[in-house]
């Protein structure tokens, strides 16, 4: 129900909504609703990530390089290179890391 429970709370969220959906010792999969507009600001990953678009659009931003993500479209994100995500339109991604 992880996946229901982001968008429950997406509904009166102001900032993008995270939960896990899977742990493992090396891993961990989670799912992160946008409303349109909404921006994880610039961050860095710790651990190998890739960023998969499950319903939406999002913008990926990796230094001046931008690249628009629709629905099943995925990226690897480096580890500890600056990069921000922005919702295009209402959206959730699933980011797995490790």
């Amino acid at each position: 129900m992880t996946i229901k429970e982001v968008n429950k709370q997406l509904e009166t969220a102001n900032n993008p909504v995270a939960k896990a959906l899977h742990k493992g010792d090396n891993f961990k999969v989670l799912v992160i609703g946008f409303k349109q507009g909404m921006k994880l600001k610039e961050h860095q990953a710790h651990l190998p990530s890739k960023l998969t678009v499950i319903s939406g659009k999002v913008l990926y931003k990796q230094h001046e390089k931008e690249t628009v993500l629709d629905t099943f479209d995925e990226i690897d994100i480096p580890v500890n290179i600056p990069h921000s995500v922005e919702a295009i339109e209402k959206s959730l991604c699933l980011l797995t890391q490790g």
